[in-house]
This record gives C-alpha cells, structure tokens and sequence, in this order.
C-alpha cells in the first residue's frame, strides 16, 4: 500500500539556483520512512529488526523550491531474502519532481548480522504493487 508524506521545503534547504540541493532529497526520504513506519504502528525493534540503507538511486525529472508542498508516496518495489527496496516519488502540486529506490538490508537490531525480515514486519510492510 502507498503511504504519502508531505513536506514543505524551507528557505535552507535550496541552492543558489533556488531548488533544493540535491542531497536533501536523501534526508526527505528518509524522513518519509521514519513516517511511514509510525503510521504503520511498527516499530521494528519490537520484532528485534532492523534494517541499514545499501543502496540509493535517485533520478529527478523537476525540482523543488522554496515552500513548495513536496509529496512523496512511499511503497514496497522489491522483496529479497534479506534486502528490500523501498521506492519513493516526489511530485510538487502532480508535476513529477523525482524518483528514488532505496535498498535496505535487513539486520538483527542492534547488530550488522543481517536477517530477514520477520513475516509480521514484511506484512505491514506490503507487497510490491499494493
């Protein structure tokens, strides 16, 4: 299932050229999982999870600007034995600003062995496509 975060970009998040500086799209999405996790009521560390970003890709097709609405849906792409990947597109009022896909190795909390994903944290977590 889709969740939408919105976020209004502040004046110290842009660049000379008056868009937000690229390496706050990383802060963004991350902020949009943290929130996605408590409206899902999960906490992973219930369940002795957790999970470390691998790998971001992120391609923009627009920009962002200073107090502009930024909506990013969030959503299931991928599921592995370990790994997941989480994808995100942000628009500003529809018009497509960017497309992210995090890749996330699932560990045992508190540690860097990885493991996966327990079945309850995956089935609030969705399917890719829902």
């Amino acid at each position: 299932m889709t969740y939408t975060h919105r976020i209004r970009v502040r004046y110290g998040e842009v660049d000379m050229q008056q868009v937000v500086f690229n390496a706050n799209y990383l802060a963004y999405v991350d902020d949009a999982v943290e929130n996605w996790l408590f409206d899902l009521g999960l906490n992973v560390y219930d369940y002795g999870f957790d999970f470390m970003l691998k790998k971001a890709v992120i391609e923009w097709q627009g920009a962002a600007g200073v107090h502009d609405w930024l909506d990013i849906a969030v959503a299931m792409r991928r599921w592995g034995n370990t790994s997941f990947d989480v994808g995100f597109t942000g628009s500003v009022e529809g018009r497509p600003v960017f497309d992210c896909t995090i890749t996330y190795v699932g560990v045992k909390a508190g540690t860097r062995e990885t493991m996966p994903p327990p079945p309850e944290v995956r089935a609030k977590l969705g399917e890719p496509g829902q």
